[in-house]
């Protein structure tokens, strides 16, 4: 069974840092792709990053390139967003997710290529 638990989160000042988690189990994580998206409140999902599972290819979204680097550990099945020089407009849900068979390339904001879904973590950024 395939399932991504993810940590990390909370409510930080903006220029601050937070790093999220992803562990995934149930797969071998170098086969899978993983994304990062969120979702703020009367917004649509938004893609956020995503890591082959190669780790070659990465992407990331206009609005957080030279802020956001997202990294995996296949050691610990686990995939992580350091987010840095927050701002508050980087408030959200933010969610982890699994693309099957995205081994050399991941599908970027497409969430639709994406089966498999963590629980989602709230992310503030607020003074």
């Amino acid at each position: 069974q395939v399932q991504l638990v993810q940590s990390g989160g909370g409510l930080v000042q903006p220029g601050d840092s937070l790093r999220l988690s992803c562990a995934v189990s149930g797969f071998t994580l170098d086969n899978f792709g993983i994304g990062w998206f969120r979702q703020a409140p009367g917004k649509e999902r938004e893609g956020v990053s995503c890591i082959s599972g190669s780790g070659g290819s990465t992407y990331y979204a206009d609005s957080v390139k030279g802020r956001f680097t997202i990294s995996r550990d296949n050691a610990k099945n686990t995939v992580y967003l350091q987010m840095n020089s927050l701002k508050p407009e980087d408030t959200a849900v933010y969610y982890c997710a699994a693309e099957r068979g995205a081994v050399t390339a991941c599908s970027g904001s497409s969430y639709y290529a994406y089966a498999d879904w963590g629980q989602g973590t709230q992310v503030t950024v607020s003074s």
